[in-house]
């Protein structure tokens, strides 16, 4: 997850220490939960290689749920992968299964620069609700925050 998250300038940068915690059992309370979703591409797999590679990751969600408000903490998709709709279709699956367990709203920030981001998530009707002054580092720059209600 770490190499496709290095993979995108636009992206957070996360540590090790926070992509391992994902995975940990942290016994939270069944009303809060953080989660990971990938897409991989399964390789094939040619007769002289023997048996099948390790599938690779194209893409990444990583989000947080706390009742019925959930958060997209970072999307990232690997750059051969990008403009092939693999981020909508994580991001449709987020809203479904946010709608499914009685989500209330989606809410994320974004770069303000990161102009495809914000030109997807306005489509899928997400709506621009304020803005953090140098909310992000290296480089520091102001983020828009956006929210989607469910119902």
């Amino acid at each position: 997850m770490m190499d496709v998250g290095r993979d995108s300038a636009a992206t957070a940068h996360w540590s090790r220490q926070i992509y391992e915690s994902l995975v940990a059992s942290t016994g939270s309370p069944q009303h809060a939960e953080r989660f990971a979703w990938v897409v991989e591409d399964e390789p094939a797999a040619l007769p002289e290689e023997g048996p099948g590679k390790a599938p690779e990751i194209l893409a990444l969600l990583i989000g947080h749920r706390v009742i019925t408000d959930w958060e997209l903490e970072n999307i990232v998709v690997k750059g051969t992968a990008r403009r092939l709709g693999v981020a909508t279709l994580l991001l449709n699956e987020l809203v479904a299964h946010a709608r499914s367990q009685n989500g209330r709203v989606i809410l994320l920030e974004v770069r303000k620069s990161n102009q495809g981001a914000r030109g997807l998530y306005s489509k899928l009707g997400f709506e621009e609700t304020g803005l953090r002054k140098s909310y992000y580092a290296n480089p520091v720059e102001d983020a828009i925050e956006y929210r989607l209600s469910l119902y």
